[in-house]
Parts: structure tokens; C-alpha cells; sequence
């Protein structure tokens, strides 16, 4: 109860604020999308660049928490897919994109902060290894999927140019590319510009989950019922479930298990709707699967706080 109380309620509280100040007419739509625009193009990738520049890519990028996390990211995504496809038999389209809220989770507006309260800043450097490759590994992955299923028959070169191009015009991606450059090539950020970020990584998380909150009133649990139940139970059970296994197995150290589970338990995070909108496929489950899914997980992740050393 007190890992209730203590970190997650807080997190979720804010995430209510946005919701009913939006739903009460307090903040506009279009405050919403300028709000998360800022996070999301700009605060948010400054906080990546920032965390990938100064990481120790030897210690904290251990292959063991990567493939944990990454084998249960995969076995979400499988599940979302074949389940889509043979078990409410949708079109390859839709399944694609079930299997997209199974592998994506909400590891940034939601994991961050709620590992930084449940363990402290310090056991951050390894939700950082994790997210510093989640969004290319997740777009890459989901992308290339799609595109295949759109495009059988066609050249493989024109799809993986396709995947490409989309993912380096995503600002997430790019932060943390830049964030690589930095640390491998040791260059020095000034101070001066230190500050700048520091001033932008203040704000990013806070001003997320209250843009998240708003974001979330346009969301409807309108569809198919046991197709979200489905894709939630990807996200929330089935994704921290094989990367608590796996990271028993593997031996992984406290620090690295505790990141590698809090960060799979994640709802599914809101570009999964991007990706089912961009791609018109399997649109109301996947919005509903980011309400539904975000409300479940309150109750989900104490589950896997309680679970955890």
C-alpha cells in the first residue's frame, strides 16, 4: 500500500489534473498539442540526449537487461499480432497494430518517473540503456512489419528506406542519436549550455504527464472489448512477465531487474495510437487500449513493485 500511496498515486494524480483540466474546459485542446509538442519534440528529447551523453555505455549497457527487456517487448508484440490476427481475425493491418500496444510501452512519460520515485535518480542509468534504443528498436520493428504486410511483393530496398526515413524525422530518435555522438566522441558540453538543459529537464517529465492527462480525454473505451483486454494484458502482464523471468535467469543485479520490469509494466504509451492512426489500422482499440491501459496499470505496476526485491 505505501508503494501505492508513495510513488505511483502521485505520478497518476498529475496525470488527473491534465485530464479533468481539459475535460472541464480549463485547458483547450489546442494548449494540449502545443504542450505536448514542447515535451515531446523538444524537452523530452533533451532529457535523452542529456542521459545518453553522460552514460557509461560499458557498464550500464549490459546485454543481459537488454535482452530481458527486449525478448519480452517481442513476445508482446507476437502476442498482440497472432492474437489480432487468429484470435479476433482482423486484417494483417490491425493485427500489426495490436501487436504494436503489446510492444510499445509508455516507457518515458510514465516509466521514468515512476522508477525515479520507486528507486531513486541513481537506478535511472539503466531505464536510460533501456530507453536509449526503445523507440528505434519498437518503430523499427513495427514499421518494418507493417510495411512488409502492405507491400508484399515489393522490394525490400523501398521498405527499409521507408522505415528509415521515418524513424530519423523522430525527434525522440534523434536526441538520442545525438546523445551517442556526444559520449563516444567525449566532447565536453559547456556549462553554459548545461544550464539550458537542465532548465529543459525540469520541466519535461511534469509537463508531460500533465499533456498525457489531457491527451487521454479524447480516448473513448469504444470498440472491441476483449481485443483491448487483450492488448492490455500484452502490455501490463505478458511484456514484465517474461523480462522478470528472464532477468532472474540471466542473473540480472537488483538495479538492472528492478529498470528492465517497472519499464515492460508501462500501458501502453501513445504512440501506439500514432502508429495505428498513421497506418488506419485497428484505431479504437489502440486508443482505448492507452485509456484503458493507463487506468489498469496503477493496480499493475504495484503488483510488480510488490513483486520485485
Amino acid at each position: 500500500m505505501q508503494a501505492l500511496i508513495e510513488v505511483i498515486l502521485p505520478v497518476f494524480l498529475v496525470i488527473g489534473f491534465g485530464y479533468v483540466a481539459v475535460w472541464r474546459g480549463l485547458f483547450t485542446d489546442a494548449h494540449t498539442d502545443g504542450l505536448m509538442k514542447f515535451t515531446q519534440n523538444f524537452a523530452i528529447p533533451c532529457l535523452l540526449f542529456r542521459a545518453i551523453a553522460e552514460i557509461d555505455l560499458g557498464q550500464e549497457f549490459d546485454l543481459s537487461l537488454l535482452a530481458a527487456f527486449y525478448v519480452g517487448a517481442t513476445s508482446g508484440f507476437l502476442f498482440g499480432l497472432l492474437g489480432g490476427r487468429y484470435v479476433f481475425g482482423r486484417a494483417w493491418k490491425d493485427a500489426v497494430a495490436f501487436g504494436f500496444c503489446g510492444l510499445f510501452s509508455n516507457s518515458v512519460l510514465l516509466g521514468l518517473p515512476i522508477a525515479e520515485r520507486a528507486f531513486g535518480t541513481e537506478a535511472l542509468r539503466f531505464n536510460y540503456a533501456i530507453v536509449a534504443i526503445h523507440a528505434p528498436f519498437c518503430y523499427g520493428l513495427g514499421m518494418t512489419v507493417m510495411e512488409v504486410v502492405r507491400n508484399r511483393g515489393g522490394r525490400p530496398r523501398d521498405t527499409a528506406l521507408r522505415v528509415l526515413n521515418a524513424m530519423f524525422h523522430n525527434a525522440l530518435v534523434i536526441g538520442i542519436a545525438l546523445g551517442f555522438v556526444v559520449n563516444l566522441s567525449g566532447i565536453a558540453i559547456p556549462g553554459v549550455i548545461n544550464s539550458a538543459l537542465d532548465l529543459m529537464i525540469r520541466a519535461a517529465l511534469p509537463a508531460a504527464l500533465f499533456g498525457l492527462g489531457g491527451v487521454l480525454v479524447r480516448y473513448r473505451p469504444e470498440g472491441d472489448l476483449r481485443a483491448i483486454a487483450w492488448v492490455c494484458a500484452a502490455s501490463l502482464l505478458l511484456h514484465p512477465g517474461v523480462t522478470y523471468l528472464l532477468g532472474l535467469s540471466f542473473g540480472l543485479g537488483t538495479d538492472a531487474l528492478r529498470a528492465a520490469v517497472i519499464t515492460a509494466a508501462m500501458a501502453p504509451g501513445v504512440n501506439t495510437y500514432i502508429f495505428a492512426n498513421m497506418y488506419g489500422a485497428a484505431r479504437r482499440v489502440a486508443a482505448s487500449g492507452v485509456l484503458v491501459g493507463t487506468g489498469a496499470s496503477i493496480l499493475t505496476v504495484w503488483l510488480w513493485l510488490s513483486i520485485l526485491p
